[in-house]
């Protein structure tokens, strides 16, 4: 039988509105069991080098709280904990809170909708899902709106290598190898859809406007590992004074 992945992946044009939302659900609450080894797999445990350095420039104090949004198996919320920062895992993926192992407390939920009052919370995570996002626009908006004045964002995606090499040989590797793993480890159709989920995000400094309009105005933007991901950290603008 055809998974839900394989039966919405398995064309060259990426799914849009609605459909784009119920694919990305579906695709990770089937590959949920298996999420975690194969992120190190095919990163070669880069991911955590990143979710760490995402962590250490969301320059919290210990006892912030933090949502991680998207937040798959629990991952970020673990490393989160062990920084001393209290988290709450949020996802759209019944799977993915189901696998989640981090202990903290878990919410289903779209998470351009997020269920917190407004400038609740002291910061927020991301990591590697604002290309699976129906609206960026509107995320970037939510996020203003949970975050208190002060409070600090930091999101990871992945990202084309400005390096013309590194950019064909990552090329290679995600288009043609990393399907290959996905297929024999869990789910090729799934992870087929990771290289071609880049074309959704919009250049650095059209994301940097973005989240200065939605009033995180210091945002900046880096490449990590020679541009194999990306990394925006923002702090939320001070609210304005009569």
């Amino acid at each position: 039988m055809t998974s839900p992945s394989t039966r919405r992946w398995d064309t060259e044009e990426l799914p849009e509105g609605e459909e784009k939302v119920a694919a990305v659900r579906d695709m990770f609450d089937a590959i949920a069991p298996k999420y975690d080894r194969l992120n190190r797999i095919i990163s070669f445990r880069l991911d955590v080098r990143w979710r760490k350095r995402a962590i250490r420039d969301l320059a919290l104090p210990a006892g912030s709280t933090v949502l991680d949004l998207a937040s798959g198996t629990g991952d970020m919320c673990i490393d989160l904990a062990k920084a001393g920062l209290q988290p709450m895992s949020m996802d759209l993926s019944y799977g993915m809170l189901a696998a989640d192992r981090s202990g903290v407390p878990r919410v289903q939920t779209d998470i351009l909708r997020l269920p917190v009052p407004d400038a609740s919370v002291d910061g927020v995570t991301c990591g590697f899902a604002l290309r699976n996002l129906l609206d960026l626009g509107d995320f970037f908006a939510e996020l203003a709106r949970v975050v208190r004045p002060g409070g600090r964002i930091a999101l990871l995606d992945v990202s084309t290598p400005p390096n013309r090499v590194l950019r064909f040989g990552n090329n290679i590797y995600f288009g043609k190898i990393v399907p290959k793993i996905g297929a024999a480890l869990s789910d090729g159709a799934a992870y087929a859809y990771l290289p071609k989920s880049v074309a959704y995000l919009p250049e650095p400094a059209v994301l940097r406007s973005m989240l200065g309009a939605a009033g995180f105005g210091d945002a900046t933007h880096e490449q990590l590992s020679g541009g194999l991901t990306q990394l925006m950290v923002a702090t939320r603008d001070a609210a304005p004074t009569n």
